[in-house]
């Protein structure tokens, strides 16, 4: 505990850990060591960060073992933020601080003016204070306002005046972000919104360890992992990293999205807030892999702007509106647990449409009814993966025939499947959802909607915004046998 460890100078040069603190170890060698130390146990480098083990997190493991200033370069909603916060986590545990000190002078090596003398007055008595993991973490985030004050410092006439202080002394510098970053991580999020000379003087600090604050030359010896982060599409859309600084940065790592369904479904599952208390949730997995697929068929969509790019946070939205749909039904009417179905996507529609930005084609069309389009090519591409090919002509026969089925998203898990039971063959597809045990209405109910929009996607039935399903708009009629479940889309 941080209680028990010294409180002056002298303490600390009688303590264990004062003499660890003597080797004067960089910033980047105590992250190196102990990156090295985790990896030597085969303990996990970052908890949190999926996805990522075998792209991502070896490059990163070789900058900091190069000791490199380091970017993430990737678009938005790929945990780039995440990762840089998870390097607290290789930091030691404390570290020893000139108490009283902005920039966490090391009791062994101050660099501030204001150290130094405390330190010539006091001796052995000079107060010490400990620093832990999160207190050593500096973010920012770039704007265009940023100024070289905000980071680096600017002259304070107020502490000249009180301190009886020339400009030009060392005591009367306010310091910015970066200079009480001293022996931690800096942080600097959407790096070529940062204005050029602002980038110029972090260049200098990283190259030369000096800057000029108003003129007066100061020398700050800083002892600093810069780490940045930026969306490619910023490099000439809003700003660009200039040469020298990008020049001086070690390592450019590249983040992603999943790769996968799989592992989009593990990080939305570990994201999504769906544990509502009272009621218990229960999520049939084709419905968590439904509301996955939306974001990948978002991803290749040409009305969607790539340049921008499909967030994580999109599927991660979408579920937790699922569930809060899901548990307003349940509450309503009186359910004891709360299991999401297909209708429940439709209702998280704003969860989509404010997270992807539209081409001037998708613009037109709009962007709800795009949308619904991803949630029916999600819901395709989920019985597809599952069930294959199969017959589902007297489903379509049923509906080509006048019949409509109407479907909302108040109705019980009860009530609804005794409607789809009117639906010839409906109740025998599901079973190739891959339902874990027979009987379970309300995953049933929900695997009959898949069955349907699956339909819907493929345009051999239609469904209305208000969730009716009738037949195809086209009313083109079919023999039997003539068309598979599974044979592709039909115009």
């Amino acid at each position: 505990m941080l209680l028990d460890r010294p409180t002056t100078l002298g303490e600390l040069k009688r303590h264990p850990e004062g003499a660890r603190e003597r080797v004067l170890r960089t910033v980047k060698d105590e992250l190196r060591e102990n990156l090295l130390r985790r990896l030597q146990d085969g303990r996990p480098i970052f908890s949190g960060v999926i996805g990522y083990e075998d792209t991502v997190m070896p490059q990163i493991i070789n900058a900091v073992l190069a000791r490199h200033n380091f970017i993430l370069l990737g678009l938005r909603g790929q945990a780039k933020s995440r990762i840089l916060r998870a390097l607290t986590t290789l930091l030691d545990d404390a570290i020893p601080i000139v108490a009283g000190s902005e920039v966490n002078d090391n009791p062994y090596a101050p660099i501030s003016r204001y150290a130094r003398l405390i330190m010539e007055e006091m001796g052995d008595d000079t107060p010490i204070a400990w620093v832990g993991q999160d207190q050593r973490f500096v973010e920012k985030l770039a704007t265009p306002d940023v100024t070289i004050a905000d980071i680096i410092g600017d002259v304070d006439p107020i502490k000249a005046a009180r301190g009886g202080h020339l400009l030009s002394d060392e005591l009367t510098i306010h310091y910015g972000m970066l200079p009480r970053a001293n022996r931690g991580i800096f942080a600097l999020n959407e790096l070529p919104d940062l204005a050029g000379k602002v980038q110029v003087g972090l260049f200098n600090i990283m190259q030369e360890g000096d800057v000029q604050i108003k003129g007066y030359p100061v020398r700050l010896p800083l002892d600093v992992l810069l780490t940045f982060t930026a969306n490619p599409e910023d490099y000439t859309a809003r700003g660009k990293i200039i040469t020298p600084l990008k020049d001086r940065i070690g390592s450019e790592v590249t983040t992603h999205y999943p790769e996968t369904v799989e592992i989009g479904m593990e990080i939305t599952a570990q994201e999504a807030w769906t544990d509502r208390g009272a009621r218990p949730v229960r999520i049939p997995d084709f419905v968590a892999e439904v509301v996955e697929r939306v974001a990948f068929e978002a991803r290749t969509d040409k009305r969607v702007d790539r340049r921008s790019g499909v967030s994580q946070r999109l599927p991660i939205s979408v579920m937790e509106n699922v569930v809060s749909n899901a548990e307003r039904r349940a509450v309503r009417l009186g359910e004891g647990e709360v299991v999401p179905r297909l209708s429940d996507i439709y209702a998280a529609l704003p969860a989509i449409t404010g997270k992807i930005e539209l081409e001037y084609e998708g613009e037109l069309i709009g962007a709800a009814t795009i949308a619904r389009e991803l949630i029916r090519r999600a819901s395709d591409a989920t019985f597809r993966d599952r069930a294959g090919s199969v017959n589902a002509d007297e489903i379509i026969l049923w509906f080509e025939d006048g019949a409509a089925l109407q479907v909302t998203d108040d109705l019980g898990s009860a009530a609804l499947r005794k409607a789809f039971e009117m639906v010839p063959g409906l109740l025998q597809l599901v079973g190739h959802v891959g339902l874990s045990k027979p009987g379970d209405v309300p995953v049933e109910t929900a695997a009959c909607e898949l069955v349907l929009e699956s339909l819907v996607a493929r345009r051999k039935i239609s469904r209305s915004d208000g969730g009716e399903y009738a037949r195809a708009a086209h009313e083109q009629r079919r023999r039997p046998n003539q068309d598979l479940f599974g044979g592709g889309l039909s115009a």
